[in-house]
């Protein structure tokens, strides 16, 4: 038996057009790394651009194998006296606009490593009291309760760092979770993350294709990065993945993308994948100056 079947409205047409690109296309928002430089503005100011979705403060990178914590947050204010509980307004004041904060760790310049099992459990402890849901007398941002930590691990021993993504971890609460980021080389795997990364357990991976060059971007050449994105594609233990980039030309020694290249070749293409989170940039210093996430960001 045959039915005559009525004519698709143009309304339905339209709609389906829509969940198509809805499908293949996802959105994503811009991570920036603050804390390196005087001249970078507040966080206040920072946040209120209305061009990130995360801030990493940058960096605790003095760290583990008994040593004292140190934060460094260049000439913003000075931790040694207290001077930088003065940011846990700002904090709260990014985090009201749905903005999420993070502290990272590590960074290219520090003295950080992991002795055992134990101390990675020691520095856990002390990040949650510090800088999370804990309590300390200390605290050196002040009451602020950061959203999570960011793994940015360049130096320094190679191991338990998946300990310590663990213990963290395992501070989450219901209402309350402790989030985890981590900002790996492209070449796979990290010598420092590899481990890290395989648990799971990070919710945000923005790897630099920066000062990479056997996985970057090449002047007229994106095979490369494109080929190294789909690689990171298919690591099941990757939630969201963000393309990591020099927000300058004199932020990284290789690697800048001009903002019309990425948008144009490289963002429609990264975009396809479900676990496309967006884009992240070294550093707002040289965002501010560049102007570049306010080039990309209806791209993002």
């Amino acid at each position: 038996m045959f039915t005559k079947t009525k004519p698709i409205s143009n309304l339905l047409v339209s709609f389906l057009v829509l969940a198509a690109l809805i499908e293949v296309s996802h959105g994503g928002g811009i991570a920036i790394y603050w804390g390196q430089s005087g001249s970078e503005t507040t966080l206040n100011q920072t946040c209120n651009t209305g061009r990130y979705k995360y801030v990493n403060i940058a960096f605790l990178n003095k760290f583990g194998s008994r040593r004292t914590p140190g934060l460094n947050l260049a000439g913003h204010c000075n931790p040694a006296n207290g001077g930088c509980r003065v940011a846990s307004s700002e904090i709260k004041h990014c985090q009201s606009k749905g903005i999420k904060v993070m502290l990272s760790i590590g960074g290219g310049i520090g003295q950080y490593s992991l002795a055992s099992k134990a101390d990675a459990k020691r520095v856990a402890a002390y990040l949650y009291n510090n800088f999370l849901g804990g309590r300390s007398a200390s605290r050196p941002l002040g009451s602020a309760v950061l959203n999570g930590i960011d793994f940015d691990i360049e130096l320094g021993s190679t191991k338990y760092w998946a300990d310590l993504a663990r213990y963290l971890a395992a501070y989450s609460k219901p209402g309350k979770k402790v989030y985890l980021s981590a900002a790996p080389q492209c070449p796979i795997p990290d010598k420092f993350l590899g481990s890290a990364l395989r648990t799971g357990l990070f919710d945000y991976v923005w790897v630099q294709f920066y000062n990479n060059p056997p996985c970057q971007y090449r002047p007229g050449n994106t095979s490369k990065i494109l080929a190294s994105w789909k690689r990171w594609v298919r690591m099941k233990s990757i939630k969201k993945l963000f393309l990591g980039l020099p927000a300058a030309r004199a932020a990284a020694g290789s690697g800048y993308i001009p903002t019309d290249v990425l948008t144009s070749k490289i963002l429609p293409e990264i975009r396809k994948s479900s676990k496309y989170g967006g884009v992240m940039l070294w550093n707002r210093y040289y965002d501010r100056v560049n102007g570049y996430s306010a080039a990309i960001k209806s791209k993002v």
